[in-house]
């Protein structure tokens, strides 16, 4: 499972904290707007029992003339909806919705002081059901002389949906235009808060092409350890590619008056000298193998003049060749000078052996690659043994020249610099070496 990068992982948790905070202030806003809308339903049907309470007299009767004097005030529109029911029955409207039953009275309540008419008891909810949806309604008791007298009066659902709906429809707009403001703001502050991170990748990707040797240690709080680190790391890498190069530049002083001397005993003995020159061959080897070892991919080596200076030696040792270059000066690789001398050297020096009349060198830049094409017109080598020559002391060929330790050695070096090396049949029918080299920009 591929793992989510820094700035996925905070923009989906800045997402997800936007999402909850604006739904929460959506869900709050919409219930006090609620509450308040049905406050004022309270007293407009609060004020509407007042008025059915001044039509009930002292003996639980309805002054029927007075109600249907104040019927007018009290549906205004036919959706509000009245009852009174007493002693001798009940009264109102036709369509009055059922409604769920009446809660208790709060124990202690307190009632109004009684006067010189019958004084409801303070009004209480009521909620139901009705053909168009929620009802909401509220009902008084009246104590008289035969008993009680209930009031109740309801309003229809649209008086509540409507006010609400108005005013979510604005609202949740104004969420919307919020989210995006937020999403806006958490991408600007992740631009914000990731660049020194980017800044410093850059700056990594400039000591490996050896451009600088050290990353700026003025950074935030939380990635200052970090560039300490590097840059100790860096210092110490620099310091060990330093020891190994010298350990190998002082082995091979020391070994090479020994062979030198020892080659000068054995000149008479071809077989002596063959073997000599093949213990040189493996010492240059693993000199090379242990100067791989610490090599820091730092160094930056233009190709066209390393090409240039190889050519010119392989063109004194062979003059009867035809040699073509074609290297844009453009072209630079994250290689050592020697090592890149090395390789070509090696290369080139192997196509000059088996050419028959023409070597060609060419370089092309893709991507982030530099390849590296060396192609002579030799006899070439066969698809089911071009793995077998790249095997260190392996001769595919019986001539006294070589040692079978060239092209491993290409090999290991260009790996261990991040390149690749590849055999194929040239278009002349002889053998086409492929370099791939991390370019230096």
């Amino acid at each position: 499972m591929k793992r989510w990068s820094l700035r996925a992982r905070m923009l989906a948790l800045s997402a997800v904290a936007t999402v909850m905070a604006l739904g929460i202030a959506g869900w709050s806003v919409a219930g006090i707007l609620t509450h308040f809308v049905i406050e004022g339903l309270d007293q407009r049907l609060d004020a509407q029992i007042a008025l059915m309470a001044g039509a009930v007299r002292d003996d639980g009767t309805i002054d029927r003339t007075r109600i249907e004097q104040r019927i007018g005030i009290m549906t205004l529109r036919p959706e509000w909806r009245w009852r009174i029911i007493g002693p001798d029955g009940e009264i109102g409207s036709t369509d009055f919705p059922a409604l769920d039953p009446a809660p208790p009275p709060p124990p202690g309540e307190p009632r109004p002081p009684a006067g010189p008419l019958p004084a409801p008891s303070l009004p209480v909810p009521r909620e139901g059901m009705a053909g168009e949806g929620h009802v909401h309604a509220r009902q008084a008791v009246i104590s008289t002389s035969r008993g009680t007298v209930t009031l109740i009066a309801a309003a229809p659902p649209q008086v509540i949906a409507r006010p609400i709906r108005a005013a979510l429809v604005p609202l949740l707009s104004v969420i919307a235009v919020l989210a995006v403001l937020f999403t806006l703001a958490a991408l600007f502050q992740l631009r914000l808060a990731l660049r020194p991170i980017a800044l410093l990748r850059e700056q990594l990707g400039e000591i490996r092409l050896g451009t600088r040797t050290t990353v700026d240690e003025d950074q935030p709080a939380e990635l200052k350890p970090l560039a300490v680190e590097l840059n100790a790391m860096s210092c110490e890498s620099a310091a060990a590619l330093h020891a190994a190069r010298a350990s190998a530049a002082n082995l091979a002083h020391a070994l090479k008056t020994p062979v030198a001397t020892l080659a000068l005993t054995v000149e008479d003995n071809p077989l002596a000298t063959s073997q000599i020159a093949r213990i040189e061959s493996v010492i240059r080897h693993h000199l090379a193998r242990a100067r791989s070892v610490a090599v820091a991919h730092r160094a930056r080596t233009p190709l066209a003049p390393a090409v240039a200076d190889v050519t010119g030696v392989i063109r004194s040792l062979h003059p009867a060749l035809a040699i073509s270059v074609d290297v844009p000066g453009s072209l630079a690789v994250t290689l050592d000078g020697h090592d890149l001398s090395e390789i070509l050297g090696n290369l080139l020096d192997n196509a000059a052996r088996h050419a028959r009349t023409a070597v060609s060198v060419s370089a092309s830049a893709e991507g982030g690659r530099i390849l590296v094409a060396i192609e002579d017109d030799g006899p070439g080598i066969a698809a089911d043994q071009r793995e077998l020559a790249l095997q260190p002391g392996i001769r595919l060929d019986e001539t006294p020249q070589g040692d079978g330790f060239g092209l491993a050695i290409v090999r290991n070096l260009v790996a261990l610099h991040g390149g690749g090396l590849d055999l194929r049949e040239g278009q002349r029918g002889g053998l086409l070496v492929q370099l791939s080299l991390q370019s230096a920009g």
